[in-house]
């Protein structure tokens, strides 16, 4: 996928991973989400966090989902901006369990974070 949204189609629906998604955004927002930087971009995703916690407390489910994927997104022109693949990240992280415990069902006391 190049940079500029005019070169692809959209991605269908059965076949949207995390890096297609992070294509895609990259490819619509990159040179607006670079020109505005990353904390310009984080106060975005902020706004959008709220937004979620509204529609958590009483939205409907069109608008929960419309929510998660505004933060979603915003998250990932973070990644962008910043450099960082979120595959790579995500696998690095979390794809041999619990950072804390190691184990696929974490078994961390409550207390602990994660």
């Amino acid at each position: 996928m190049t940079d500029n949204p005019a070169d692809s189609a959209p991605l269908p629906a059965d076949a949207f991973s995390l890096a297609d998604f992070q294509r895609l955004i990259r490819g619509m927002y990159h040179e607006k989400d670079v020109a505005r930087g990353v904390d310009g971009t984080f106060m975005w995703l902020m706004e959008e966090v709220g937004e979620l916690a509204s529609a958590l407390r009483e939205g409907t489910p069109e608008e929960l989902r419309g929510e998660f994927a505004d933060v979603l997104a915003w998250l990932t022109t973070i990644a962008n901006v910043a450099g960082v693949d979120l595959t790579q990240a995500l696998r690095e992280k979390y794809g041999e369990g619990c950072p804390g415990c190691g184990r696929l069902a974490c078994l961390c006391d409550d207390s602990e974070k994660p």
